[in-house]
Formats: C-alpha cells, structure tokens, sequence
C-alpha cells in the first residue's frame, strides 16, 4: 500500500495559518524573512528529515510544497539537503487556498487513485519515530475489518515529545497529544478523493473511525521562534534538560542528535 507523506516548507497559502498578514505580500515577505528561513532550514535539517532518512520502511513518498516564488538560492538549499532522499519530491506552485491546493498535491502523488493508500502530515520542525512508517502501514493491516468497511481511517500514535533545541542540550518533556499533526496518519480507500487535508487535524475523528496507539513515543514536536500553532500564547509544557542517556535514546528513536 502506498504510504505518502506532505510537508509545507514555507509555502505561502491563502488560509491555513494561526498568524493573520494583512495582504499576500506581507505574508511571503514574513515567509521568506532571513532569520525566519534559516531557523525552518535548520530544524529541518537537524529534526524533520533525519527520522525520515532512518525510516525502518523506506517505501514511501514525502512531498514537500513550496511556493514558486521561494529564492533559488534556498531552492537550491532544499534540494541539496533532500539529494539523498529518493522519497522526495518537490513541487513549487503559486499561492492558493490552503486545504484545495494540498488536497490536490496528496491526489496527485497517488500512484493509482483507484488503489487504496496511507498518507500523513509532516511538520518542518517536527520529528517521528524512526519506526513510524512501518507501524502505520502495520496498523491499517490490523485493521482490516475496520478499513472494509470505512472509506477513512484515522491511524493515531498520541504518545510523543515537545521539545527545544537549547547551545547546552536538549530540553523536553514527555506529552500525550491525540490527534496531533505529527505521528499521525490516515487511510484512504481507492477510488475515494478525500485525503488528510480535508480535515483538521484536532477533529478528524468527528468524520471517521479512529485507532489511537499510545505505547511508545512516536514524534517530537519543537518549540521555536516561528511555531505557528504557538503565537497565540498556548501553554507548553514545564522542559527539562535530556540527561545524556536519553539524548541516546533521542537518536535512536527519532535520529535527532544533539
């Protein structure tokens, strides 16, 4: 079954963000600021594309969207930082309505719309466990039953990590977050149009039936300058600073190295 991936690496959609701008413009010029980019650069480098090199499956697809107006010169960073990747691919489109546009990209990366597939969203400064390939493709085996008779399927491993990246180490703290954005994943049938896209992550299970799995942790969420989700003064969680054993286990769970 195939399993697709989509991540947005400062893709200036109309829609889909917590920051309100003003005009188009002042959203790209906040997208594309220096600073801005080279932390998204770096988190993705150091969190969002290790787990996925690492991938105990390495059968799948990982689109990344990006704007057509995005620099050459980070263009040309992207794609020498995801060289290694066969999974990647990297399209650029002009700005559109958020969930249209990335409904369509999901369809598009279909290798047969009319067979079923698997597909989850991929944060830029997010990082799942190095195993979350394999566990979700697991997943909708075990479910069989359930997936005959379901167009959808919400597949949510709930159990994970906030953390932030700090000159001294590696501080986090261990959280339980259904059905958040990283470390979950959906079922489509075949023939069916609908994607992960069509739905908010935080009430998917309000369209369709869902397994939550909370064994072992699965993702690790960052904190940082530019979170999107974060500037409208959310709680975090109290972090705490990763002892050296489990900066260890850090790196072999989700490749991420301090």
């Amino acid at each position: 079954m195939q399993v697709i991936g989509l991540c947005r690496f400062s893709y200036p959609a109309i829609g889909g963000f917590q920051v309100e701008h003003d005009s188009l413009e002042a959203r790209i010029a906040y997208l594309y600021a220096e600073a801005r980019l080279e932390e998204r650069f770096q988190l993705m480098e150091r969190v969002a594309l290790p787990c996925l090199r690492a991938q105990t499956d390495p059968d799948f697809t990982l689109v990344i969207v990006i704007g057509d107006s995005l620099p050459a010169v980070h263009v040309a960073r992207l794609r020498a930082l995801t060289a290694d990747m066969p999974q990647v691919q990297i399209r650029a489109l002009p700005p559109g309505p958020h969930r249209k546009v990335m409904k369509q990209v999901l369809n598009d990366a279909r290798h047969d719309p009319r067979a079923p597939c698997l597909q989850f969203r991929h944060d830029d400064d997010d990082a799942v466990s190095v195993d979350f390939v394999e566990r979700l493709r697991q997943t909708a085996q075990d479910c069989q039953l359930l997936i005959a008779r379901n167009q959808t399927l919400a597949i949510d491993f709930c159990k994970g990590f906030t953390a932030r990246f700090q000159p001294d180490g590696i501080y986090a703290a261990e959280v339980h977050r259904p059905y958040f954005v990283a470390a979950m994943g959906m079922y489509v049938a075949g023939g069916c149009g609908q994607s992960i896209m069509n739905f908010a992550h935080h009430k998917i299970a309000r369209f369709m039936p869902s397994i939550t799995i909370p064994d072992a942790p699965m993702f690790v969420r960052t904190l940082n300058a530019s979170n999107d989700s974060r500037q409208k003064g959310a709680k975090e969680p109290e972090l705490t600073r990763l002892t050296p054993e489990q900066e260890g286990e850090f790196e072999a769970r989700f490749a991420i190295t301090r």
